[in-house]
């Protein structure tokens, strides 16, 4: 609120003293706005630009970054390229769009900035190189991230940690460990590890299951590195005590910690009791996130699994009726896909997509010929106290599936199909993408809300570790 309060004194007084019509002060004051979180207010002041050069467009690029508007800031970038205002993008306006596309899952738009970058002359910018090596991975496109790596002439720390967390959100552990291993072993090319290294390491050990490696590192990164683990830190062993089944010990780590424990931790554990059936102990954990008043719908929509799991149809309905009188809402499963630069989302049994006839029609074909592959619904995932068949109905329409089916119907055979859910993927649809993969031989690329799934030849890179 002061920030706003001091943008409106500001913009009082630039009117007051005449200057209105001064576009670095109003370039300026959008961004202040924008900083603010008065997103129409900044755009407001932007359209008052009356000559908007290069700066006060990537300010635009940046105020909708802050805002959540990913496909606005894209649209930027062709409006800039397309010389109506008399301007063209520049480094700054690539860094700005790139981080749009890894939050868009935008590959074919980032691979056009890539090759903007090159064609005048900024390839050799490490911080650009450093956020198309995020670009690629955060789309799922390691091989091009790994190419940017291996060619740039100087890697430092923020190089090492990108290349690191991009192997460990692909599903490679291993290699992201070897990486961490090499950074050290460069002669005098040494680079040492900082915090943002940690977690993208020690987050490749969680998704791979590297219980030992994991601890080793951990205990190293203070008597070795002199980097005092944060909550990020312990977040990342608590996940992976989760995944590998230890789970008092991952409660025990939590209540054992210097630093007070966030909302984000202990819903990590809450997910590990998920997957592990802990009633009791996620019962508790349910409780602490009370304490915190951070409890969101998703975090009883876990619990309501674990019920649903346990059979336990007695408590699942009492939580869902608590749900229902304190107006809960739980954030609705959504996907989307790109194809030659249009965004096509899917909800749950969606029928707003113009070709919704012909993507039922091919998911029905889909499912037909799956279950003869062996394919059967796990209804785990269905929360309702029905029967076997009318959970794997219900199951049927969710939103990945769509954009999967949609995917099959409208690219070639044998092109790679490339999907974003806003949430993590249920274990049926893991299950149906990863037999998919093998049965119609594509490559499907998942990114949900936690990391990416890439399923090829009936296996998925995450090898269970989901």
């Amino acid at each position: 609120m002061q920030c706003l309060s001091v943008g409106i004194q500001v913009q009082t007084r630039i009117v007051r003293d005449g200057h209105q019509s001064d576009s670095r002060l109003l370039t300026a004051l959008t961004n202040l706005y924008s900083i603010c979180g008065e997103y129409h207010v900044a755009c407001k002041v932007f359209d008052e630009i009356p000559q908007r050069d290069t700066v006060a467009w990537n300010v635009l690029i940046s105020c909708f970054l802050h805002n959540s508007r990913s496909r606005d800031a894209l649209g930027v970038f062709d409006v800039m390229r397309s010389g109506s205002y008399g301007c063209e993008p520049d480094d700054v306006t690539c860094l700005l769009t790139l981080q749009a596309c890894a939050n868009m899952n935008a590959l074919e738009f980032g691979e056009r900035v890539h090759r903007y970058i090159e064609e005048h002359g900024y390839g050799g910018a490490s911080n650009l190189c450093n956020a198309l090596i995020t670009m690629y991975s955060r789309c799922g496109c390691l091989d091009k991230a790994y190419k940017v790596f291996k060619g740039m002439r100087c890697r430092n720390v923020v190089s090492w940690s990108a290349m690191i967390s991009g192997l460990a959100v692909n599903g490679y552990g291993r290699d992201a460990v070897e990486a961490f291993c090499e950074m050290q072993r460069m002669g005098v090319y040494r680079v040492l590890p900082d915090e943002q290294t940690f977690t993208g390491v020690l987050s490749a050990c969680s998704h791979c299951g590297l219980v030992d490696e994991a601890m080793d590192i951990f205990e190293r990164m203070s008597k070795e590195f002199g980097v005092v683990p944060n909550i990020h830190h312990y977040g990342c062993i608590v996940d992976l005590l989760g995944r590998a089944g230890r789970l008092d010990q991952a409660y025990q780590l939590i209540m054992s910690m210097d630093i007070k424990p966030d909302s984000k931790i202990w819903r990590t554990l809450l997910g590990a009791c998920r997957i592990h059936n802990y009633e009791t102990l996620g019962e508790r954990v349910v409780d602490h996130l009370i304490e915190l008043k951070a409890q969101e719908a998703g975090d009883y929509v876990l619990l309501m699994n674990i019920y649903s799991t346990a059979k336990n149809w007695e408590k699942l309905t009492e939580l869902r009726k608590f749900m229902k009188e304190k107006a809960i809402q739980t954030t609705p499963g959504c996907s989307t896909i790109i194809l030659n630069g249009t965004v096509h989302e899917f909800l749950v049994d969606d029928i707003l997509h113009p070709r919704k006839d012909e993507i039922y029609r091919m998911l029905d074909e889909i499912n037909s010929q799956l279950k003869i592959a062996g394919y059967v619904a796990d209804v785990s995932s269905e929360l309702h106290n029905l029967g076997a068949a009318e959970k794997g109905y219900a199951l049927s329409y969710h939103s990945e599936k769509l954009a999967i089916a949609f995917g099959v119907l409208a690219t070639p055979p044998g092109m790679t199909i490339r999907v974003a859910k806003n949430l993590r993927t249920c274990v049926d649809c893991h299950n149906f993408a990863m037999i998919l993969s093998g049965v119609y031989n594509r490559t499907i690329i998942v990114r949900d809300r936690s990391r990416f799934h890439h399923f090829r030849e009936g296996r998925c890179s995450c090898n269970g570790y989901g």
